[in-house]
């Protein structure tokens, strides 16, 4: 019989997060739901929307706890979400980087904040929705691993976790397809169960980042400048406003001398200067990572890893040239990629496994090493 748990479900008012808590239900855990406040000033809080964590959303968590007939309470963390999550993500575009706020989020206040509160209350593990699994090797240790549902797949933004985060966290839905969940949901009469999914991040729903951080930081004018020939292209009202790979929405004034498309190559936060040049220059092979976080133990150098970037991104071949506990941890990898940017997140794989992350702090192209 499995072991009687006292569970916080994070119930963020979605078909997913809903599902996970009845069968944290069903398995026969004492199971407390929770909404957390994420808005300084909730009386301007959005009542619907795109993104998550609107004042529709804490109703629909309500809902969805009275229909399963757990205690349900809200949580205030706005002080917590402020600080760790939007101030981080201003300072690092300030700072010629790009967050993502969603991995911060996950790091900051879900399995910290959130989980040092329950733990504190006396609960064993805070149960979420994300699309992950959580197994157990032949030594004990808790892995994570991909999800079932390779297109709902959420192991990327939970690299962050550590080994004692994952000992106490509960991903009920990891062996679980989406369709499968809302057939659930609508068998268990849950009122969520057609609800859809936001892609946004929460707390810029138009997805307008460039204006939610104008807003935030005024104009800050500088040039766009030509990385190759170092002719002046074009002005912006803002560095922050641009991201490494970028193509569109740039502001060129002036047409390149080959008259070919530019990127965005470089930010410098300094000098607000922005530089563009052709995709070639964005081609890289080695990736330097801090903040490095492992879910079980540090790998070794030379272990061979999948690397991702992006939340559904790519798993890049690569091998691990420098680690340590939390940083610097540097990879190479096989091939060259195109359009990493600095302050984006880098998790490591073996297979399915998730082996640790870290922030990318910098990238560039080396020569191939011949012994390899």
């Amino acid at each position: 019989m499995t072991e009687r748990l006292k569970v916080v479900a994070a119930m963020s008012g979605g078909v997913d997060s809903a599902v996970a808590a009845a069968r944290a239900v069903d398995a026969g855990h004492d199971v407390v739901g929770v909404h957390l406040a994420l808005s300084k000033n909730p009386e301007t809080g959005r009542d619907s929307g795109r993104g998550c964590c609107t004042l529709s959303d804490a109703r629909d968590a309500r809902r969805s706890a009275d229909i399963l007939g757990i205690p349900f309470y809200v949580w205030d963390m706005a002080e917590e979400f402020s600080d760790g999550v939007l101030d981080d993500f201003v300072a690092e575009y300030l700072a010629g980087r790009t967050p993502n706020p969603c991995m911060r989020c996950n790091e900051k206040i879900k399995f910290a904040a959130v989980l040092d509160r329950a733990m504190d209350l006396g609960f064993d593990a805070v149960c979420t929705g994300h699309y992950a699994r959580i197994t157990q090797s032949p030594s004990g240790e808790r892995e994570l691993h991909r999800s079932a549902d390779p297109d709902k797949d959420q192991s990327y933004v939970l690299g962050v976790l550590t080994a004692e985060q994952l000992a106490h966290s509960m991903f009920p839905l990891g062996d679980s397809l989406k369709s499968h969940v809302r057939s659930e949901a609508s068998e268990r009469g849950l009122l969520v169960a057609n609800k859809p999914d936001s892609y946004d991040i929460c707390f810029i729903p138009d997805g307008d980042t460039a204006g939610w951080l104008r807003n935030r930081i005024g104009a800050e004018p500088g040039a766009i400048v030509d990385a190759v020939t170092g002719d002046r292209l074009g002005d912006h009202e803002g560095a922050y406003a641009y991201t490494i790979g970028q193509r569109k929405g740039l502001g060129i004034k002036v047409a390149p001398h080959d008259g070919q498309p530019r990127y965005v190559v470089g930010v410098d936060p300094k000098s607000r200067v922005v530089s563009v040049g052709p995709p070639t220059l964005l081609d890289i092979n080695t990736i330097r990572a801090a903040n490095v976080r492992w879910t079980q133990g540090v790998p070794r150098v030379g272990e061979r890893c999948l690397a991702q970037v992006r939340a559904h991104g790519d798993q890049l071949p690569a091998i691990i040239q420098e680690v340590s506990g939390t940083g610097p941890l540097v990879v190479s990898l096989d091939g060259t990629f195109r359009g990493v940017a600095p302050g984006q997140s880098l998790v490591l794989y073996d297979d399915t496994r998730v082996i640790g992350s870290g922030t990318i702090t910098a990238t560039s192209r080396v020569a191939a090493n011949p012994s390899r």
